[in-house]
């Protein structure tokens, strides 16, 4: 990526958003382009302002950041079609996360998390990756997941993909990293790079997440 990464916040508390403007006005390679206190307007300043990166908060009033996210990520019409999505979520307490994943979002951030470690992943997910360490998606993805049976009951077809790819996603749903999945399968790093390159393509994915929702609701993963 060319010059600093642009990051939009999008926060109801005023303080949240003062806080990590402060924050990255210090660091080189970030820069704060504008701040959104509803789910509406981080919709209609990042299609205005094109960040790289937009922080969302899902509790706001009106539109929460769940269906301010879909409309970032799915509807070009709205938004910028190349920002990627992190949002803010108290975690223990709040069981959106997994909505907000499956609208586009690249991964989360826990408000009490420090501000190094939430720099660091406006990084990650920036370079196109999700936020998410490969060793805790699936962990994370089945605590908000294990809530909703009907959607283990129904399963997601995958049409497309071939054996050796249904492979890769199985491994990706279980968390490995991709250095783990070449030495499961006895290939390259780069060629296991090559499947998920196919997969993110087939299956319409933006990132990892998304990948291991996919395996998930495919059932080639199982919770717990």
């Amino acid at each position: 990526m060319n010059g600093p990464v642009r990051v939009l916040l999008a926060d109801d508390q005023q303080l949240i958003r003062t806080a990590l403007r402060m924050v990255m006005a210090d660091i080189d390679d970030m820069e704060v382009v504008g701040e959104a206190g509803t789910g509406a307007e981080a919709v209609r300043l990042t299609a205005e302002l094109a960040p790289d990166v937009v922080v969302m908060d899902i509790r706001m009033p009106g539109m929460d950041g769940i269906e301010a996210t879909r409309g970032i990520t799915t509807d070009p019409s709205k938004s910028s079609a190349s920002a990627r999505v992190l949002v803010l979520t108290t975690f223990d307490d709040d069981d959106h996360v997994y909505g907000a994943l499956r609208a586009g979002a690249s991964g989360f951030l826990v408000k009490d998390m420090a501000l190094d470690d939430i720099i660091g992943a406006v990084r990650v997910v920036a370079a196109g990756d999700a936020l998410i360490a490969p060793s805790v998606t699936r962990r994370l993805i089945g605590h908000f997941a294990a809530a909703r049976p009907e959607q283990a009951r129904a399963r997601r077809e995958l049409k497309g993909i071939t054996d050796r790819e249904r492979e890769v996603l199985t491994l990706v749903g279980s968390g490995l990293s991709n250095t783990e999945i070449a030495a499961e399968l006895c290939i390259s790093v780069a060629t296991a790079k090559t499947y998920l390159t196919r997969l993110f393509t087939k299956l319409d994915a933006r990132d990892r997440v998304q990948l291991v929702i996919l395996a998930y609701e495919a059932g080639l993963v199982s919770v717990g």
